[in-house]
C-alpha cells in the first residue's frame, strides 16, 4: 500500500468510501480494528492502510456479513484480503482513468484535475503515473490514430497530462551516485508523452534526466551529448513513419559515442517487424515497469 502516514480527516475517508463519520467512530470505539493517529488538533488522521481495511469490511457488508463476522475474517488472516485490496485497487484505477478520460473529451479540465487529485490522494505517484495517466494516454492515441477523436481532443487531453505530469517532474530530487540521462523524441516526432512518463519513472528512481521533448534536431542532439556528458540516452518513436529514421539516428550516435548507452522505445518500436527488432533488441527497453526495471539494471551492470 501507498503510505503509512496518516494523511485523510475523517471527512475525507466518509467522502471516499460513503460511510457516515458517526459509523466510523462507533467501529474503532466497539471493535478496535483500526487506531488512526491524531493531528496538534487532536482530528483523526487516516492511512491508506486505514482506508484499505474499511474498504474490505464494507465489502464484507454489502456480501451479507455483519460488521462482527467480517472483523473475525480479518482477524483470522483471511487470505481474501490482500487479493482484493490488489483487484479493487485496479478496477478502482481503471475506473479513474475511464472517468479522466471522458471529462477530458468534453473539455473539462476542471473535473479532470479533481479526479486526478482523488487519483493522487489514493495511490502512489507511480500507480497514478503507469496505471492511469499511461493508460490514458494509450486510449487516447489509439482513437486518435482511428479517427475517433479530433485533433483538438487530442491537443487538449495532451497538454492537460504534460502539464500535470511536468509538475511532478519538477518537484522528484535527484540522486547524484546515479547516471547522467538524455530522453528526446526521434526525428519528426510530435507526441512525447509516453517519453515523459518514462522520463518521470525514472526521475521517480532519482536519475537526473535531461528532458530535451519533441521537434529537436538530429545535431542539437549530438551537441547536448557533447556538453552534458550522458551515461544513458533514451529515444522515443511513436509512430511507424519516422522509425526509420529514428533507428538511423540511433546507428550515428553509436558510432560517434561509443561508450554511450542508448535506449529506445515508443509505439511505433512496439509495431517493429520481427526481423529488425532482433537487430536492436539490445537497446529496446520494453514497454512495462518490470522491463523497464531489467533494463537499467542489465545496462548499469556492465
Amino acid at each position: 500500500m501507498a503510505s503509512g502516514e496518516g494523511k485523510y480527516n475523517i471527512k475525507a475517508v466518509s467522502k471516499i468510501l460513503g460511510i457516515q463519520p458517526g459509523t466510523l467512530r462507533a467501529w474503532e470505539r466497539r471493535y478496535k480494528i483500526i487506531s488512526p493517529k491524531r493531528n496538534e488538533a487532536g482530528h483523526r488522521l487516516y492511512t491508506d492502510e486505514h482506508v484499505a481495511v474499511l474498504r474490505w469490511l464494507l465489502d464484507k457488508i454489502d456480501k451479507g456479513f455483519t460488521i462482527s463476522q467480517a472483523i473475525d475474517l480479518l482477524e483470522s488472516g483471511d487470505n481474501t484480503f490482500e487479493s482484493f485490496i490488489a483487484t479493487e485497487d485496479k478496477d478502482r484505477a481503471g475506473m479513474l482513468a475511464d472517468e479522466m478520460l471522458s471529462v477530458l473529451l468534453r473539455f473539462d479540465e476542471k473535473k479532470a484535475q479533481e479526479l486526478l487529485n482523488q487519483a493522487f490522494a489514493l495511490f502512489s505517484i507511480e500507480k497514478v503515473v503507469l496505471d492511469i495517466l499511461a493508460n490514458l494516454l494509450v486510449k487516447v492515441g489509439h482513437m486518435w490514430e482511428n479517427n475517433k477523436i479530433t485533433v483538438a481532443h487530442e491537443h487538449f487531453t495532451s497538454a492537460f497530462l504534460r502539464s500535470r505530469i511536468g509538475m511532478i517532474f519538477h518537484t522528484l530530487p535527484v540522486d547524484g551516485h546515479l547516471p547522467k540521462v538524455v530522453a528526446v523524441c526521434g526525428p519528426e516526432e510530435e507526441h512525447e508523452l509516453g517519453l515523459l512518463i518514462f522520463t518521470l519513472y525514472l526521475r521517480r528512481k532519482g536519475f537526473e534526466v535531461i528532458y530535451l521533448g519533441s521537434g529537436i534536431p538530429k545535431e542539437d542532439i549530438s551537441v547536448v551529448i557533447e556538453e552534458t556528458n550522458p551515461t544513458i540516452l533514451f529515444l522515443s518513436c511513436t509512430l511507424v513513419t519516422n522509425l526509420p529514421e529514428t533507428l538511423s539516428l540511433v546507428d550515428e550516435l553509436k558510432n560517434v559515442f561509443p561508450d554511450l548507452k542508448v535506449g529506445l522505445g515508443g509505439s511505433a518500436v512496439i509495431k517493429m517487424p520481427q526481423e529488425n527488432r532482433q537487430a536492436f533488441e539490445d537497446i529496446l527497453v520494453g514497454t512495462t515497469r518490470e522491463e523497464w526495471d531489467s533494463w537499467l539494471k542489465e545496462k548499469l551492470s556492465r
